[in-house]
């Protein structure tokens, strides 16, 4: 059986994407959170796997020694607020855990896939990147440099069988959106106005993800690298 580290397994996309693969593949749950990485593993009879993914040592020795056919780097996390208003010491955390820690999940496993001359590399960037989102300038940098190193990444590993490609949530009904949307009326209003942009007329839900990830990740996709894939209801239709 094939194995698959999930980076975020913990979070509400990342469990998601965790529970669809555990039909077919051994699962790593790779999370900072010890009892959200515990929990979703338990569940699945997965590995918890606990590191934090911008410190490149930390995760090299959570990785050492396994085999990681599938790689799917899905953490990711933002802080709204419009550019102007933001101080350049709090775009650090952002930086660390939506660019700086997927390029780490990439130089420490695409080694051993390149060994083997095989694998799949599914990277979860944003529909912010695409299109932009207002009050989410520097997770929109990170998610879009995600998306032009991965489309450079898949021309330097194609030759050797393995692909890269990207999936882009548009909103998505995660702990991040809610935040975002805020509580009571005013949260009621902006969400009502979400859904009225959306052509199919809802949010899209954590489980709407997984699909095409694991499809991305199967013989199926085999001659597919290179692609960004939008998942919103329609909302966003990038060329």
């Amino acid at each position: 059986m094939k194995t698959v580290l999930v980076t975020g397994g913990g979070g509400a996309i990342g469990a998601a994407i965790c529970r669809r693969f555990s039909k077919t593949h051994q699962v790593l749950v790779a999370d900072k959170n010890r009892d959200a990485a515990e929990r979703v593993a338990s569940e699945l009879g997965g590995t918890a796997l606990v590191f934090d993914i911008s410190n490149y040592s930390e995760a090299a020795q959570a990785i050492r020694g396994k085999t990681i056919d599938v790689l799917v780097n899905n953490a990711g996390w933002d802080r709204f607020q419009n550019f102007v208003d933001t101080k350049p010491e709090e775009w650090e955390a952002l930086i660390d855990i939506n660019l700086r820690g997927p390029l780490n999940m990439h130089h420490i496993v695409l080694p051993g896939m390149l060994q083997r001359a095989s694998g799949r590399v599914i990277n979860i960037s944003s529909d912010a990147a695409r299109v932009g989102s207002s009050g989410e300038g520097v997770y929109s940098a990170c998610k879009g440099g995600i998306i032009a190193f991965s489309k450079t990444l898949a021309r330097e590993v194609a030759r050797q069988g393995i692909t890269v490609n990207v999936v882009c949530p548009g909103p998505t009904d995660t702990p991040i959106l809610r935040g975002f949307l805020g509580e009571g009326e005013a949260g009621k209003k902006v969400y009502d106005a979400l859904v009225r942009a959306i052509p199919m007329k809802r949010v899209g839900q954590p489980d709407d993800i997984p699909g095409i990830v694991t499809f991305l990740a199967s013989d199926e996709a085999g001659f597919i690298t290179g692609q960004v894939i939008s998942v919103s209801g329609g909302l966003t239709m990038a060329g």
